[in-house]
């Protein structure tokens, strides 16, 4: 199959629309549903990077998109109980392999954002990775193959209008890559870096120049990450996951803080008083997650007033205040951060700070790096100038 007809394009005033491929056939095969042009560009940006990520840590990986940017992603590691519980993944009967642990972890980092989202799988997707998708509210998963059992369950989800690829994982395309705009095309080399080079944590120009194993690993997740996030975009991760992305912000600090206030965000959810909070059985699991999102922001009182609490819990719940959640903030440690070009101030450094960033990969190259690396030493903070720019637009 050389190429593939699409119902519409970005907007359904937009047509003709299909995809094609100049040379050969497309690497793609549609098990079920019918993908259009927004969930062929997530599928094929997001199968990049789980791809990359599986190579660069030898660990299965995933990935949650949307709009052509990623709301999550991250690697097989096992879920402790907490994480279970803020992922909506503790009743789950089923083993979780570490196929299905990537996937709860890109989908459950920054789950307002992956509503509706397209999923990416380095590896086969088995049923109980199936089970977990077809639980949450999701455009379509593209995967290198499928267990028939996972088949089966995802072919049932959205009265069957699931959208399911598969991908060749032996595709390569050509080294030379085009797109149009108002007409004319643009012709560049692919952005083929790798970013599981040790060197490129050499040049540490920090006082404290002292990278963890588990932080390289975190910092090379974030650079892979930002690889394909629509720029400027800047990526804490922590434990093997993406927390918090800023992306497609035209100032840099404002990707910092976007980005930083969703990892507090993730780490909020997981304050005893917001684990603790006493749901009506029979919430849906997108009305728990926006009232989360409330409670832990300062207008909590949407949700906690006379005549809506009740919508919502059993009993109404105290507010988190103010003084607790930054007390809870604090107790966030060995966040690894990463950007995809220079930070040109040391405001950077100082939100990333607040959100417990103690390790950095950035290009470096500002005229102002003096400033970044002075602030960085304030905070006892190992930082690497990687010298790599990961623009992606």
């Amino acid at each position: 199959m050389k190429e593939l007809q699409l119902k519409y394009g970005c907007n359904p005033n937009q047509k003709p629309s299909r995809i094609f491929t100049d040379e050969g056939e497309l690497p793609i095969e549609v098990l079920n549903g019918r993908p259009g042009y927004i969930n062929f560009l997530d599928a094929l940006n997001s199968w990049q990077l789980v791809r990359e990520l599986k190579q660069a840590t030898g660990l299965p990986a995933a990935a949650s998109f949307k709009h052509v940017s990623p709301a999550g992603a991250a690697v097989g590691l096992p879920l402790d109980e907490t994480l279970k519980r803020i992922y909506f993944v503790d009743d789950v009967k089923t083993i979780l392999t570490p196929i299905a642990c990537a996937y709860a972890r890109a989908r459950g980092a920054d789950r307002m954002s992956s509503y509706g989202d397209f999923i990416a799988l380095s590896d086969t997707c088995d049923a109980a990775t199936a089970l977990l998708i077809k639980r949450e509210v999701s455009d379509g998963v593209i995967a290198p193959d499928y267990t028939e059992d996972a088949i089966e369950i995802l072919k049932a989800k959205r009265k069957g209008t699931y959208n399911v690829i598969k991908i060749d994982p032996d595709y390569q395309p050509a080294p030379i890559e085009r797109k149009q705009v108002f007409g004319i095309t643009f012709e560049q080399g692919r952005n083929e870096i790798r970013l599981d080079d040790p060197a490129l944590f050499e040049n540490i120009p920090t006082r404290n120049k002292t990278f963890t194993d588990e932080a390289k690993r975190d910092l090379m997740i974030a650079l892979i990450t930002l690889k394909y996030t629509q720029s400027n975009s800047v990526c804490y991760v922590k434990d093997g996951q993406a927390i918090g992305i800023g992306a497609g912000q035209q100032s840099r600090i404002h990707c910092t803080r976007l980005a930083g206030n969703k990892a507090d965000i993730w780490w909020l959810r997981q304050h005893p008083k917001v684990m603790e909070l006493p749901f009506k059985y029979d919430i849906r699991r997108a009305d728990r997650d926006n009232t989360i999102d409330v409670y832990i922001s300062d207008d909590y009182d949407d949700v906690l007033r006379d005549g809506t609490w009740q919508q919502f819990f059993t009993e109404r719940p105290e507010p988190l205040s103010r003084e607790e959640k930054k007390a809870w903030i604090a107790k966030n440690t060995g966040v690894a951060l990463g950007s995809d070009a220079f930070f040109p101030f040391g405001d950077n450094i100082e939100r990333a700070h607040k959100s417990g960033v103690q390790y950095i990969a950035q290009a470096g190259g500002s005229v102002r790096d003096d400033n970044v690396i002075e602030t960085c030493d304030k905070y006892g903070i190992a930082m690497a100038f990687t010298g790599v720019r990961l623009f992606h637009h």
